[in-house]
């Protein structure tokens, strides 16, 4: 087999090997990107992250869904016990991200009523908490500790306890109704329910955007871009809450009370292999972010995406097969982690922070606070210390948008980075 078909073989490989050789260094720093944290359990287990959202349950208070993911070394499976003998969770209500007053606080036991285990190292946690009085709005910091260790992983969430958005009442579940889906995507023709917690039954209107969104422009480019002002509506229909549903073609889907509202519940429609990338043609269009005009141009212009995406990698280093596979398996792996971590209205390579995760890696810590998220990078050959902002910015079809704040002052930074990719220097 030649140079070429080694590396035809080896991207095609990718989408078949990547989960189960995910490198455990991104999910151990990251998480789930706001939870940056690790603690390790008394078993080697690991708390890699904790990503939550609540729903109104009724005039007096919300449910919490938290799901934990988990890991031991070897990637050995992680049983329920391991989990709720080894932790505990306890939550503090503040009125904002600023304050520190206290309007509530409660210790959640983590037994059969609370805790359902959805694979070898995940975890949904389920618990209520109660409306403090004269207040409609909250953030709730949990906390769950590792047993006779002074070690601890946080997660915040804002809190609407008057539930003015659809989403605050209705999310997606998985078929069985029993797991909220904490993901801005599904599969095409996967099986799910709109559902609040009373299990309601209503019409919803429902809108299909078929567009392709434009990835992120470059950390520097501080010319502001025209978004397209409305989005062409392909096809709408309703669908009934609380019913068992599937959606058979990709593209954005928003589900709205009314045709007039300005909020709703938007996913992205995905084909089978997401948040894997499989196809040439899906392929090609990542490394734009480490790409020359010309190349990028070569590369979307091609009839044949497999052979010249080969021989774009090749090129770069230089002909050597080894170091192509292995840069080839780090960048797509940080791929499939963008679109798993920020899928938002696009897919998660897309995204701004996407596009620094990919080229930059896992950040060493995040800061966040009400409306913005800070990424601080320190320790890098070419500079101590950096950090990229990102602000929250309305969106009608997601709550969790976020935008770059862009400087030219990036590039001593940023064009480093990409060269490392360009020459196989990057390691995970």
């Amino acid at each position: 087999m030649n140079r070429i078909g080694l590396i035809l073989f080896f991207l095609l490989a990718i989408g078949i090997y990547s989960e189960a050789q995910q490198p455990s260094k991104i999910r151990k720093r990251k998480g789930d990107t706001q939870n940056a944290a690790a603690a390790s359990g008394l078993d080697e287990v690991t708390i890699l992250g904790i990503k939550s959202k609540f729903l109104s349950k009724d005039t007096n208070g919300v449910t919490i869904f938290m799901r934990v993911d988990l890991s031991k070394p070897n990637n050995v499976p992680i049983r329920w016990k391991d989990f709720t003998d080894k932790f505990t969770l306890n939550y503090v209500l503040y009125p904002d991200f600023s304050s520190r007053e206290r309007l509530g606080y409660g210790n959640i036991p983590l037994n059969e009523q609370s805790v359902l285990q959805l694979s070898s190292t995940k975890f949904m946690v389920r618990f209520d908490v109660k409306r403090p009085a004269s207040h409609a709005n909250a953030v709730l910091l949990s906390e769950i500790s590792e047993i006779g260790t002074t070690k601890k992983v946080l997660n915040d969430l804002a809190v609407r306890f008057n539930a003015p958005k659809l989403s605050d009442r209705f999310a997606l579940f998985e078929r069985t109704g029993q797991v909220l889906m904490l993901q801005n995507y599904i599969n095409v023709n996967d099986t799910l329910l709109i559902k609040d917690i009373n299990k309601t039954v209503k019409p919803l209107y429902v809108m299909r955007y078929k567009h392709d969104f434009e990835a992120a422009s470059s950390p520097m480019n501080t010319t502001p871009r025209n978004a397209p002002r409305t989005l062409g509506i392909d096809t709408t229909f309703i669908v009934n809450t609380s019913t068992p549903l599937s959606f058979a073609q990709e593209g954005l889907y928003y589900m709205t009370e009314d045709t007039t509202d300005v909020t709703g519940i938007g996913v992205v429609v995905t084909n089978k292999r997401f948040p894997k990338m499989t196809r040439p043609t899906e392929l090609v269009r990542p490394v734009m972010y480490m790409s020359q005009n010309q190349e990028i141009n070569e590369l979307l212009g091609t009839k044949d995406p497999k052979k010249s995406l080969d021989r774009y990698w090749l090129t770069l280093m230089n002909g050597n097969t080894d170091l192509a596979k292995r840069t080839i398996s780090v960048f797509y792996n940080r791929v499939e982690e963008a679109n798993r971590l920020f899928t938002s209205y696009k897919e998660g390579w897309k995204t701004d922070k996407g596009m620094i995760f990919i080229v930059m890696g896992s950040p060493d810590r995040v800061q966040r606070s009400k409306d913005r998220e800070v990424w601080v990078y320190s320790q890098r050959a070419n500079f101590s210390e950096i950090n990229f902002t990102f602000n929250r910015r309305p969106n009608q079809f997601v709550e969790d948008h976020y935008e770059l704040q862009r400087y030219v002052e990036y590039q001593p930074i940023w064009y480093p980075m990409v060269e490392a990719w360009r020459t196989g220097a990057v390691r995970d």
